[in-house]
């Protein structure tokens, strides 16, 4: 068989598709190809997900598609394994896996390289594998040279693409169906290949460019540019704290000039499995190189900073107000109303304060905690022994002289405003500036421009 056979298959919808990892880019992947009448197979190493999934419990980022969800699994076009399995039809593999921030002790490409190799051990001529996981540069061609190592000939019996994912979760406006995507394809015959299977993602909104470093390049800059320009706003807010005027006020007044200006805003600093991650892609590029990426250096390291300098502030207020050092830091995901808690502000928020001695309660409706142990992965923290939280109620966030707010979700922020207009605790630290002032409120409102 070969990639002639395998578009044909493809336009008939009679090829299957291997999905790679069932998170946030994998799982509506599935859902969206399922329903459209492909052959989806979902594989995950995590037997735990895979369990929940077969028996039909989504998490609450996943419920949007529970109706697709549902029919697909009735009619047959989706199902889960841990590991692929042989077929007679074509197969094109679309790997989804998480990538690791690069360490020492460990390659980013790590999974995204198992996925390769799991689809190898049962595929044939003709098959094809498209990488959606964000990779550094040079990545594509070491699965090159992994798939040719095989026997096959890219370009001739085996397609191979990078497709980088373009994901925003909760995101009304721009979701996987309208966003245009990057693509680099090994030959046109692949390519057609892929137009077929995206036409019904992002009707083949396709941008191709000439070779696999340029859109793994792109990936990590659309993120470095996210990074640079938050990690940027940051620092002003640092700067407006000390000049004693309001940051929102620069920024606003900057945003109404109608060119060369794009707005954003303070926080707790950047998180989730993108920003921090993908641009260090390219600073680990710059170095092999013997050359340098200053812009990402300095912006990683004022988003390590931020944490720091908000512990400060509230340690600074709790001193001078003469109150015992016990903070709830509320909110634990990295974007509101999700459970992904990957490289979270609010950790790390937790972790400067423990080793401050404070007396530390974290609290999100998110939280689970059975999922402690894969929360300390995802942060890189070896331990956290903070009070694990189960509500906001009165009784409990009395126990505490300073709630930090980190992330809002919309199940807390009507009860972290009810907690600020009744007085219940003496001091808020407010991460995104979102409770109006009330003057009513004898409760110590500090915002420190972010």
């Amino acid at each position: 068989m070969y990639l002639h056979d395998t578009l044909s298959q493809t336009q008939s919808k009679k090829c299957i598709i291997e999905i790679f990892g069932l998170g946030y880019v994998g799982f509506p992947l599935s859902i969206r190809l399922a329903t459209s009448g492909f052959k989806v197979i979902g594989v995950d190493v995590d037997s735990k997900r895979i369990e929940r999934i077969q028996n039909n419990i989504l998490n609450e980022s996943e419920l949007v598609f529970r109706k697709e969800f549902l029919e697909s699994r009735k009619n047959g076009n989706f199902e889960m394994v841990k590991f692929p399995t042989k077929s007679d039809s074509s197969k094109i593999g679309i790997i989804c896996v998480p990538t690791p921030i690069p360490k020492q002790n460990i390659d980013s490409n790590v999974f995204v390289k198992s996925a390769v190799e799991n689809f190898l051990n049962t595929c044939k001529s003709g098959d094809v594998i498209i990488i959606e996981s964000s990779v550094k540069v040079g990545t594509t061609n070491e699965i090159r040279t992994i798939i040719e190592g095989k026997g096959f000939k890219i370009g001739e019996d085996f397609g191979l693409c990078f497709c980088p994912e373009r994901i925003d979760p909760l995101n009304q406006k721009w979701t996987l169906e309208n966003i245009p995507r990057v693509i680099y394809a090994s030959d046109d015959i692949t390519f057609r290949i892929v137009q077929s299977v995206y036409h019904y993602v992002n009707n083949s909104s396709l941008k191709r460019v000439e070779s696999a470093k340029i859109a793994e390049v792109v990936k990590s800059f659309e993120n470095a540019f996210r990074l640079v320009n938050i990690s940027l706003v940051n620092e002003l807010a640092v700067l407006c704290d000390k000049l004693e005027i309001n940051v929102n006020d620069v920024i606003n007044a900057a945003a109404t000039k109608p060119f060369g200006f794009m707005p954003f805003y303070p926080s707790a600093g950047v998180g989730g499995h993108c920003i921090p991650k993908d641009p260090r892609f390219l600073l680990e590029s710059a170095r092999t190189l013997n050359s340098e990426f200053s812009t990402i250096d300095t912006a990683l390291k004022i988003n390590s900073f931020i944490p720091k300098y908000i512990v400060d502030s509230i340690e600074s207020t709790l001193e001078r107000l003469k109150i015992a050092k016990s903070v709830l830091v509320c909110g634990l995901t990295y974007k509101p109303d999700i459970e992904d808690m990957r490289d979270s502000p609010g950790f790390k928020i937790i972790n400067e304060l423990q080793k401050r001695n404070f007396r530390v309660a974290g609290y999100d409706p998110y939280y689970k905690k059975d999922m402690r142990e894969r929360y300390l992965i995802a942060n890189e923290l070896q331990e956290l022994n903070f009070v694990e939280l189960d509500s906001l109620d009165d009784d409990l966030i009395r126990n505490f002289n300073c709630i930090c707010i980190v992330q809002y979700h919309a199940k807390t922020r009507f009860r972290l405003t009810a907690i600020y207009q009744k007085s219940l605790v003496p001091f808020i630290y407010d991460c995104q500036k979102k409770l109006a002032k009330d003057p009513k409120s004898k409760t110590i409102l500090n915002v420190h421009n972010f």
